[in-house]
């Protein structure tokens, strides 16, 4: 059976931290989408989920700078569990998407 991980998304853009490694650019961001429901007495409920993406400029998108909070974007990448210490010593896991597509979208 043929193995997929594979992500799509289409949401509104929030931090981005611009990196390099050597002459490569990369972005890391955050993007919100929703997710709407009614809840058991019948009340619209807006659930947010903030993404961690990672992209790379040339790879990914062709220019990451252009990109500002606020703007809506189209993403398609993989999923990537990452493990790591954090300041205090705990172990923590994570979830994170490694994107192969990013795009601006209007409206």
């Amino acid at each position: 059976m043929e193995q997929l991980n594979r992500v799509e998304l289409r949401g509104v853009l929030g931090v981005i931290r611009l990196q390099a490694v050597g002459e490569s650019k990369y972005a890391i961001m955050t993007v919100a989408t929703d997710y709407a429901y009614k809840d058991t007495e019948g009340c619209a409920v807006i659930e947010t989920t903030w993404h961690l993406v990672t992209a790379w400029e040339g790879k990914a998108c062709s220019d990451l700078s252009s990109l500002r909070k606020g703007d809506r974007i189209y993403v398609t990448g993989r999923l990537r569990n990452r493990r790591y210490v954090d300041a205090a010593g705990m172990e923590r896991q994570q979830v994170d998407i490694v994107a192969q597509h990013v795009e601006k979208i209007e409206g």
